[in-house]
């Protein structure tokens, strides 16, 4: 057995360099080390600070501040620096609370059938306030359904939102909270 600590009082080495690692140091590895890599944005607020999302075996590995980012070059606010267990998190919920109207009790609800509920009862919405003409001329807009993006969204983000609920819905009350 090698000890680093013998190797620097006998050859006089100044204990910066491999001479103070152990082997099994010296074999240890990044755990990144052979992932792939997904440049990615923060998620956490408008800023839009760069990450390198690393991802093995269909997994989320590590999630790092990108140096090549014009808005962050490499650096994260410690709620993105969190942002691994964003994903990873044995606590994390995997399904839908869901609480039906005028109901006392919540129930779970797959994200699948969460989301085809959401889809029946936006579309719901429309038909019932849908108004096609106004005084004989076309209108082809509804008022009675709304969309307010989160702070989140960049500005392609949110043009795209404002293009699909304007002209595939009709609906003209659409916002969102980018404010920085």
């Amino acid at each position: 057995m090698r000890w680093p600590l013998l190797d620097q009082l006998v050859f006089r080495r100044g204990g910066a360099g491999l001479e103070v690692m152990s082997e099994q140091t010296q074999t240890l590895r990044p755990r990144y080390s052979g992932a792939s890599i997904a440049r990615s944005i923060c998620p956490y607020c408008g800023v839009g600070c760069g990450q390198l999302v690393y991802h093995r075996d269909n997994r989320v590995v590590s999630i790092e501040g990108d140096p090549e980012s014009p808005i962050s070059a490499g650096h994260l606010c410690p709620k993105g620096a969190a942002s691994h267990e964003l994903v990873t998190h044995p606590h994390r919920l995997t399904q839908i609370k869901y609480r039906a109207p005028y109901g006392l009790e919540w129930r779970d609800l797959r994200l699948d059938e969460a989301m085809d509920m959401i889809a029946d009862r936006v579309w719901a919405s429309r038909e019932r306030g849908f108004v096609e003409h106004v005084d004989g001329k076309p209108l082809m807009q509804v008022r009675t359904i709304a969309h307010l993006g989160g702070a989140t969204l960049d500005n392609e983000e949110n043009y795209l939102i404002k293009k699909l609920f304007a002209a595939g819905l009709g609906m003209v009350a659409v916002s969102n909270q980018a404010r920085i």
